[in-house]
């Protein structure tokens, strides 16, 4: 079960941000099926799904360093590339929404609770997944990893998506499952919770990353802002 610390403690959520890939929706099947189809074409060996999983959060690059990480840079980059056409091909074929987050959605809008989405994913694969999804007209905001200068964890894009949305950073809660996430909402001052079902890493520190819950499962978020009504009623 996730932490329920006293609202008085903390500020009253007033909205919800969510990363992509490892947070919201489980796209490793996708990622990890366009890794295969580039390395089948390089002539390299295929990789084990449950070995790369948790990989899918950190980026193209870093999962074709993960699959081979003997390779020399220039050969990991055509391997990037490779998996970046694939995976254009392929997005949203295989991804779905973690379970749980369906009906943490539902609640939000049940309560008239704005959310979206910060991911450093770039828009021309952020955009077309969510629309596969059903999910594009829901957000209130998208912020992807080109929608400003520079990604998470720099607070740019944190507080682009807090503009959009008309909320103070400090009255929004954002979710990730990588320290960069969590760092991100940090640095903007927001509510950061570590979304434990997501892609962290056997070798991942998450109790050192800066956070104020650590939630297990979706339904932890829902207990946290019934929890926080039930205290301002």
């Amino acid at each position: 079960m996730t932490d329920i610390s006293p609202v008085c403690s903390k500020p009253i959520i007033k909205a919800v941000l969510f990363d992509l890939d490892g947070t919201l929706v489980d796209t490793a099947p996708d990622l990890v099926a366009a890794l295969n189809l580039s390395l089948a074409e390089y002539h390299y060996p295929q990789v084990i799904f449950d070995e790369m999983r948790h990989t899918a959060s950190n980026g193209s690059l870093a999962m074709a360093k993960a699959a081979q990480p003997n390779m020399t840079e220039a050969e990991q980059i055509n391997i990037q590339q490779g998996l970046l056409r694939h995976y254009a091909q392929i997005n949203g074929q295989h991804s779905h929404l973690f379970e749980g987050i369906a009906a943490l959605l539902d609640y939000l809008d049940a309560q008239s609770i704005p959310y979206g989405i910060v991911t450093n994913k770039p828009a021309r694969f952020t955009r077309p997944l969510l629309d596969v999804l059903g999910l594009t007209a829901s957000m209130k905001t998208v912020i992807s990893g080109d929608s400003t200068r520079v990604p998470k964890p720099d607070p740019a894009p944190m507080l682009l998506a807090a503009q959009q949305i008309n909320c103070a950073p400090e009255h929004i809660l954002y979710l990730g499952d990588a320290e960069r996430d969590l760092v991100a909402a940090a640095n903007t001052k927001m509510l950061g919770a570590i979304a434990m079902w997501g892609y962290i890493a056997p070798d991942d520190r998450p109790e050192l990353w800066p956070q104020d819950h650590t939630v297990h499962s979706p339904q932890d978020v829902i207990d946290i802002l019934q929890h926080q009504s039930a205290q301002l009623n």
